[in-house]
């Protein structure tokens, strides 16, 4: 889910039809209103998912109808058991990382995460759009409202020298008080 942002249904849809495992890998995903993409994948996650395929008995006529992800009795994995696996990895994860207890992740954190790193990386708004599946742009942008490195990283580029080291350790401001220097900031 991390690697594509798909929502939680369109992983639960995937079929192994919708797989490409070889250079160029990827999914083909079908949103909302029956949209359909394609979204690259890391060689490592097509691993992964070759890895979850080889070896599985096939009950159906057709093996590329059949499910990618399915529950441990062979059927179709539901969100309840999405949310189930989640909660058992964070919970493990916990153990390293003990500051994972106190948050609050969900199916959808992953699809939030994988905007916010695309937005880092410096993809434009048009492209993340396209890559989540969304309908309108401005969807889009409710991912970017509150990173505060991204507004760390909009005001170096409007200010830079604002953000630049001090001289001698400390901010000096040259003839202007405090007041006047935050006022043109």
């Amino acid at each position: 889910m991390f690697n594509t942002g798909a929502r939680v249904q369109e992983i639960l849809d995937l079929r192994v039809r919708d797989l490409r495992l070889e250079p160029p890998c990827q999914v083909r995903l079908q949103g909302k209103g029956n949209k359909v993409r394609l979204c690259p994948i890391w060689p490592r996650t097509a691993h992964l998912l070759r890895d979850i395929l080889v070896g599985r008995q096939v009950a159906i006529e057709n093996p590329a109808d059949q499910p990618v992800f399915v529950n441990r009795r062979g059927g179709a994995m539901t969100r309840f058991g999405v949310r189930y696996l989640l909660r058992k990895y964070l919970a493990a994860a916990t153990e390293t990382i003990p500051d994972l207890a106190d948050k609050h992740i969900h199916p959808h954190s992953l699809r939030h995460t994988t905007a916010i790193h695309l937005l880092k990386a410096g993809v434009d708004f048009a492209t993340i759009s396209q890559w989540l599946g969304h309908a309108s742009l401005n969807t889009t942008m409710h991912y970017a409202r509150a990173d505060i490195d991204l507004k760390r990283q909009a005001l170096a580029q409007v200010f830079p020298e604002v953000l630049a080291p001090p001289k001698g350790g400390a901010f000096v401001f040259q003839g202007a008080d405090l007041t006047g220097w935050l006022r043109r900031l």
